[in-house]
């Protein structure tokens, strides 16, 4: 089979997500081109944009080839040529729509191109929460089936809330297939589209290797035990921050290491005041498992909002892949899928009674515990349920359990 995936997230980065796993293990059997993100003026001209961004508006300024093939894969990746136009400022839907529609023939143009260059025949184009730039490409590239991943709830934040609250009911309508990556976006998608799946999520099982031992990271050698780790992006609209304050706060004994991007608010936190809180910077996915080894206990203090409480923290099965006892907020996700294997916790004395607790109580046998449950979520799985999904062999049901057990 042939496969295009268009998505928000670039391939070959220092982080894979839902899209970029997917289209690497789909393209051990068939043949995938991938889309990164296009360019638009605003980005264009940008001066903070990160190492990949700028080396994709470099190869447009100086007409590099837009189509490279990844070796001893079935996988192509384009950097669009063309320029988008930035229209998200227009306030108007029916207006913004009109412009959206142009952006969308400049990049199916570009696609086209790719695909005759390749040779793909009767493909199917999946759209991972690519609303806007993607909204037209079922129309415009008639695909042999338009299949909308739907793995975040994008919608939830500014950017994406303006038009998407009402383009992304509409996109998922007209998909063939809709596929999700928890049980409540499976649940809100078949309020638009019948023929919605879950598939789950995955992880690479060979880079989470519990057996491999690896030395702990320089910068984090001199940190005192017990770590308390937390691995992603350290965004308020996310992670409780006024609770991880209390948290370091009220147990000066224990260390409690941040990897990853900070927000303003974080960044201006009092939490770069306390001397047992140790923010290590953005690492690439290669180095994670070092960290996360090194960690006595894992975090996910998730705030609960419309944007976290159904979305699915990948972050959790790489934790509990490398054996590791993982406290998080009871969203709905961590209680039906992670339930059993984590402790769950609210507010500051529930999750010191629940750090404590993993410290204290933690074994060969738990850690067993949680590998064994952990190398259930594949990327090879997921795969071959999406590809159920996509030959209609997955049953529609709108039972909750029902969902989860597929």
């Amino acid at each position: 089979m042939d496969f295009i995936f268009t998505s928000l997230q670039k391939i070959h980065t220092d982080r894979d997500s839902t899209a970029t796993s997917l289209a690497k293990e789909l393209a051990k059997s068939h043949r995938v081109l991938y889309i990164n993100p296009p360019i638009d003026t605003r980005t264009y001209y940008a001066k903070n944009n990160d190492a990949y961004t700028k080396a994709h508006i470099e190869g447009i300024k100086h007409k590099a080839p837009s189509l490279s093939k990844t070796e001893n894969l079935n996988l192509w990746t384009l950097n669009p040529a063309t320029l988008l136009h930035s229209i998200n400022w227009i306030p108007n839907t029916s207006l913004f729509s009109f412009f959206n529609k142009h952006n969308n023939k400049k990049l199916a143009k570009d696609i086209a191109e790719a695909v005759e260059s390749i040779g793909l025949k009767d493909f199917i184009l999946i759209n991972d929460k690519d609303i806007f730039r993607s909204y037209y490409l079922k129309e415009l590239l008639r695909p042999k089936q338009y299949v909308y991943l739907d793995r975040d709830y994008t919608v939830g934040m500014q950017y994406w809330r303006r038009h998407g609250l009402e383009l992304e009911p509409k996109l998922m309508q007209k998909a063939d297939t809709v596929v999700c990556n928890s049980s409540d976006f499976t649940l809100r998608a078949r309020e638009y589209n019948a023929n919605s799946h879950y598939i789950g999520n995955g992880f690479d099982v060979s880079q989470y290797n519990f057996s491999e031992k690896l030395a702990a990271p320089e910068d984090l050698k001199n940190i005192p035990s017990p770590i308390i780790g937390y691995i992603g992006a350290l965004i308020t609209m996310r992670l409780d921050l006024n609770l991880m304050i209390a948290l370091a706060a009220a147990r000066p004994q224990w260390s409690f290491v941040l990897i990853g991007w900070e927000d303003e608010k974080f960044s201006n936190s009092k939490l770069h005041y306390l001397p047992n809180v140790h923010f290590l910077g953005k690492k690439h996915t290669r180095e994670i498992p070092a960290y996360i080894q090194n960690f006595d206990v894992c975090l996910n203090p998730q705030v609960i909002n419309e944007i976290t409480k159904g979305n699915f923290p990948l972050k959790v099965v790489e934790y509990l892949a490398l054996g590791k006892p993982v406290i998080a907020t009871p969203t709905n996700t961590m209680k039906e899928v992670f339930g059993d294997h984590t402790y769950l916790a609210t507010g500051t004395d529930g999750y010191i009674e629940s750090i404590q607790t993993a410290l204290d109580d933690n074994s060969h046998e738990l850690e067993q515990e949680r590998l064994q449950f952990a190398s259930s979520f594949t990327w090879q799985k997921v795969a071959g349920l999406l590809l159920d999904a996509i030959s209609n062999k997955s049953k529609n049901t709108t039972k909750r359990e029902s969902v989860i057990d597929q």
